[in-house]
């Protein structure tokens, strides 16, 4: 069944979305729109508000590429929503969040912490907010302190391993198995303390999200919630955020050590310079320990070549 997503980038992202899908432009695009393209049976359209619409057969898996949906829906299914307790923000939780799955080159980084509201005073003095409002030097560090302080679970899907299992796992499946792997790994580390709540930063409405974890063999079903911009819902995912980010960083750094070249972060015209580079290099083969191969920015870097 057909359906449908939308998600809010910033000016910036809408140009470089705008780039990256160039090749399957369509002739004419919708009133107050920058783009309109098409991508096999989906369709993506970019307004000039920063909203970009994805329709079709896929849809959550495109648009996860690029950020978090702001609305979906599915025509076959109701889905249900959770909304947050108006004291969410004080109580005793675990948070979960992730990074990388949209950017051509890095991991997949999944991070799940416990905060104790004593704890959050401690949290705040150390540096802990949305990562978005952050530099990269000062997530590394504010990544330490909490690494110092709190019960925290982290899974790091590599480019080579994320390749294996990619075909199996669409990008919305791949992300409910390893924040679910992270939050249960967690809730082993803390028992028998039992968080109050456990917020997901939301990447896919909460029945899809029940749907694929039905099919894992451990399921942390009870007492989650879920919102969009998490971080700025409880510190526990604020700071599942920043690690996530730091870890992202060092392994780019490790990469573009390795190859001796910068690899960026991303998916725009920058990855398919440096992915014609690496394949000029060693073929597909070296492109698979680095990058997720079954973004468009493959296809491009072998035109480049």
């Amino acid at each position: 069944m057909a359906n449908s997503c939308v998600i809010k980038v910033t000016p910036a992202k809408l140009k470089e979305m705008a780039d990256h899908y160039q090749p399957q432009l369509k002739a004419k695009t919708p009133p107050y729109s920058l783009f309109s393209a098409k991508v096999g049976a989906l369709t993506i359209t970019g307004y000039n508000s920063g909203k970009v619409m994805f329709q079709g057969a896929g849809a959550e898996e495109e648009s996860a590429k690029w950020g978090n949906a702001l609305e979906a829906k599915k025509t076959s299914s109701s889905t249900t929503s959770s909304t947050l307790p108006k004291d969410f923000a004080t109580w005793s939780a675990a948070g979960s969040d992730e990074v990388g799955n949209g950017s051509y080159f890095g991991p997949v980084v999944v991070c799940a912490t416990y905060v104790e509201a004593s704890q959050m005073p401690l949290l705040k003095e150390l540096g802990v907010k949305d990562s978005k409002e952050l530099t990269d030097t000062q997530i590394r560090e504010i990544a330490k302190g909490i690494k110092l302080v709190l019960p925290y679970r982290e899974l790091v899907v590599t480019p080579e391993k994320y390749n294996q299992i990619q075909p199996e796992y669409n990008a919305v499946r791949m992300k409910v198995a390893l924040h679910n792997q992270a939050i249960a790994l967690l809730l082993e580390d803390i028992a028998p303390t039992v968080p109050q709540g456990i917020l997901i930063d939301q990447f896919t409405p909460e029945g899809n999200y029940r749907k694929h974890l039905s099919r894992e063999k451990v399921q942390v079903k009870d007492n989650l919630y879920f919102a969009t911009k998490g971080e700025h819902h409880h510190l526990s995912v604020a700071a599942a955020s920043i690690i996530c980010r730091a870890s992202f960083l060092d392994e780019l750094d490790k990469a573009s050590k390795e190859l001796g070249m910068t690899v960026p972060s991303g998916a725009g015209t920058k990855s398919d310079s440096v992915a014609a580079k690496i394949l000029k290099r060693g073929g597909m083969e070296l492109l698979s320990k680095h990058a997720k191969l079954h973004f468009a920015n493959t296809e491009k870097a072998k035109k480049k070549v």
